[in-house]
């Protein structure tokens, strides 16, 4: 930083105080009998109020653990729920094919992934080839979740929202709430038996 300001300070404060707080946490693996690649992907609907923008989580899992996850805005505006959801899985779905060729590179024998969504419509629409009156307007790149779930690349299915792993990167959560969601992607305290 060229010329750091009061407000750089103010950042620089915080980080250090997350990772004071967080020092004592870690990630824990372990080794569940089911060996799959799981992916969670969520969208909140136009949750920034200045560009009406929606928010994506991904959070994938191997054994039960997170493995990787990410949370970014989605690049338009997506006019419906099931759309940020759709627009959600589509970035699920590249990841997931990803994380599948890395360990089929590293020889880990695995059953097929499953993306996982809270959305009716947005499961749906991956699953339909068809092409409806109201979904065109959707950017062709989108339809990649679909594409690969036809070629039987991954799984995709619903899953209830409060089973939704990926909430905890794209809304505010209450405390326990919060809390529960961390321990089931495998984040605990060091000190934490299990």
């Amino acid at each position: 930083m060229d010329k750091p300001c009061a407000k750089s300070w103010l950042s620089v404060k915080r980080i250090l105080r997350y990772l004071k707080g967080t020092a004592a946490y870690g990630l824990l693996y372990r080794g569940d009998d089911k060996k799959a690649l799981e992916c969670f992907s969520d969208a909140d609907f136009a949750g920034d109020i200045a560009t009406r923008r929606s928010q994506t989580g991904v959070i994938s899992l191997y054994a039960g653990t997170a493995i990787s996850w990410f949370s970014q805005k989605q690049k338009g505006v997506a006019l419906s729920t099931t759309e940020a959801e759709y627009v959600a899985a589509s970035e699920a779905a590249k990841e997931l094919i990803w994380l599948k060729n890395l360990y089929n590179e590293l020889a880990v024998v695995q059953p097929k992934p499953t993306l996982f969504v809270d959305n009716m419509g947005a499961v749906k629409l991956s699953k339909n080839p068809e092409f409806h009156k109201r979904t065109k307007h959707i950017a062709v790149r989108f339809h990649f979740v679909r594409e690969k779930w036809k070629e039987g690349e991954f799984d995709v299915q619903h899953i209830g929202g409060e089973h939704q792993k990926a909430d905890i990167l794209t809304k505010a959560l209450a405390k326990p709430r919060f809390e529960a969601l961390r321990c089931q992607l495998g984040l605990v305290t060091l000190s934490m038996k299990r």
